[in-house]
């Protein structure tokens, strides 16, 4: 099982950045694949970017692209991923989670306790 911990949530105002920390530790060499999700109030969990472990491949939705930077590190016995935000708007409010996917699982299977991140007007 792989163990995640969150860190770097906070209140800011638009136009505002953050940067989100997620530190992975248990079988982190059964991860191929972290990412960022979150959840506003009353929709669904979305995934906001992910990174591959292995080649360091990206991907982002299209709403954060631009803004948004994923990026990953490592040591001997922790993944590290992080989330640097710019440019933040009121509808990136949320809860952002970090999120492993096991190689040969379809989908991300292990989950952070989540950070809020508040922007205001």
């Amino acid at each position: 099982q792989v163990q995640l911990v969150e860190t770097g949530g906070g209140s800011v105002q638009a136009g505002g950045s953050l940067k989100l920390s997620c530190a992975g530790s248990g079988t982190t060499y059964s991860v191929c694949e972290m990412g960022w999700y979150r959840q506003a109030p009353g929709k669904e969990r979305e995934l906001v970017s992910s990174i591959k472990r292995d080649d360091g491949t990206t991907k982002y939705t299209d709403s954060v692209k631009d803004r948004f930077a994923i990026s990953q590190d490592k040591d001997d016995y922790r993944l590290y991923i992080y989330l640097e935000m710019n440019s933040l708007k009121t509808e990136d409010t949320a809860v952002y989670y970090c999120a492993a996917r096991k190689c040969g699982a379809v989908a991300f299977g292990d989950w952070g306790q989540g950070t809020q991140v508040t922007v205001s007007s």
